[in-house]
């Protein structure tokens, strides 16, 4: 299949033609990106995982506050108890709105209660700074004595 002389001379016009569509579209695309906003023009206020992981630091603060006496001094020994990751959905004063398992330490249903029973203790937490709702997640480590660390403030863990 080889082309004619004649439309030898009109391939290079196709290909410029070509490359300068391609980079028209590019461009509208990318000025388009630009203008619309993050989350899609929906909402202005920040995203809840930015929220979330700034706001992770002072929930933690305020349970060790609210349970100053069961919390595990020092370094944790290289076994524990139970690991529990615990989400905790909070509206704008800080008051709870869902807690949500994301790994239960199923072998020890009793640190569950009591973790589920701390939080809602410690409740109203600091408020969000935001109009609506904060997600945060912290891991619960617990010790047999019953003292436990989060991971957000642990001071770590023992080598074997």
């Amino acid at each position: 299949m080889s082309e004619s002389p004649a439309s030898l001379p009109s391939l290079p016009l196709r290909k410029k033609a070509w490359l300068w569509a391609s980079a028209a579209v590019s461009a509208a695309c990318l000025l388009t990106a630009c203008q619309t906003p993050p989350g899609g023009g929906i909402s202005s206020t920040p995203s809840t995982p930015t929220v979330s992981k700034a706001y992770r630091r002072d929930a933690a603060q305020h349970l060790y506050d609210r349970n100053a006496d069961r919390i595990y001094k020092g370094m944790l020994p290289p076994m524990l108890y139970a690991i529990g990751v615990l989400q905790v959905q909070l509206d704008s004063q800080g008051r709870i709105r869902n807690l949500h398992w994301m790994r239960k330490p199923s072998h020890a249903p009793e640190v569950v209660a009591e973790i589920e029973r701390t939080v809602r203790a410690a409740a109203p937490f600091p408020a969000t700074g935001s109009r609506s709702t904060v997600t945060y997640t912290d891991t619960w480590l617990w010790d047999r004595s019953g003292r436990f660390q989060l991971d957000t403030l642990s001071e770590g863990q023992l080598g074997q």
